[in-house]
């Protein structure tokens, strides 16, 4: 598996991917499969429901990051820093009530830094999002497998990069 290499400005996109999770583990598997093909400047914008998996989709992206320890949701300290192969921005936007808000955590340069920066209810921020932004939305609760949808993959990664049809 090779990496894509990292450019300046926006990468081109090929369409949405939709792939079934049934299981936390296959969450993270699939979250792994996307660190590590991460290079520096990449923007994750989770979203979904509450309990829908985006902290578990972090943690996939942590352990692909080869990062040691717990993930867990920052949600009082809004941005958690992880060291790893890239280091992992980790930022949940929950309790956030604006966008001026958002802006006044310096999210605009995290966009822009060299490490990889996943938002979990990136739906507050979309506005600051960057157009190389992989957007995920995960659907489901509970103990039910979960429907992750992928847009803005990269067209450098393989059309096979998730195993999946």
């Amino acid at each position: 598996m090779s990496a894509a290499s990292g450019t300046a400005g926006p990468a081109p996109t090929r369409g949405a991917v939709t792939i079934l999770c049934k299981s936390a583990e296959a969450t993270r598997a699939l979250a792994g499969e996307i660190a590590r093909r991460a290079v520096p400047g990449t923007v994750i914008a989770l979203t979904g429901d509450l309990g829908a998996g985006k902290t578990c989709f972090i943690q996939g992206l942590a352990a692909g990051l080869g990062i040691a320890g717990p993930v867990t949701s920052p949600t009082f300290i809004m941005i958690a820093e992880h060291t790893g192969r890239l280091t992992l921005h980790h930022v949940d936007l929950y309790r956030t009530a604006s966008l001026a808000e958002i802006r006044a955590l310096g999210l605009d340069e995290l966009l822009d830094g060299a490490g990889v920066t996943a938002i979990e209810w990136a739906e507050k921020a979309e506005p600051l999002l960057p157009s190389r932004a992989i957007r995920i939305h995960i659907q489901g609760a509970g103990n039910e497998p979960r429907t992750v949808e992928i847009d803005g993959v990269p067209s450098s990664w393989p059309p096979d990069w998730h195993g999946a049809d």
